[in-house]
């Protein structure tokens, strides 16, 4: 009878992480999607996000900045991530605060929003 549990219990958690994964397979193919998206709107190459190190060079060229800000990325992790979508915020007509909220904390609804939503790309003033 213990046995007939312990199978039971055993194939409902083995269902429980195969749907855990297929959401975390959703979620990612949703965020490339979005970064594609938001790649062209910007008029870079939508496969440019699919490409690591390269994408990072072309968000930097979307933002405005230099490419020393790769040393922020590398050192400041999360520091970083909140000033690129302060940054990302501003070229799509939003406030910083949109940034952190949106992009940075509620990245997975609002990427997608910012990619598929009527939001125009502005380029920076002075391009790095």
């Amino acid at each position: 009878m213990e046995d007939e549990m312990s199978g039971a219990a055993a194939s409902g958690i083995g269902i429980g992480m195969i749907i855990y994964y297929i959401v975390i397979l959703a979620v990612v193919v949703l965020m490339i999607v979005s970064y594609w998206k938001i790649f062209e709107k910007a008029g870079k190459p939508g496969w440019a996000v699919l490409i690591p190190i390269y994408n990072l060079i072309v968000m930097l060229e979307i933002i405005g900045k230099p490419l020393t800000w790769i040393l922020l990325a590398i050192c400041l992790g999360p520091i970083f991530q909140i000033l690129y979508a302060m940054e990302l915020a501003e070229r799509f007509g939003h406030d910083r605060t949109y940034g952190i909220i949106w992009l940075w904390l509620l990245g997975v609804y609002g990427i997608p929003k910012l990619a598929f939503g009527d939001d125009k790309y502005t380029a920076p003033a002075n391009p790095a």
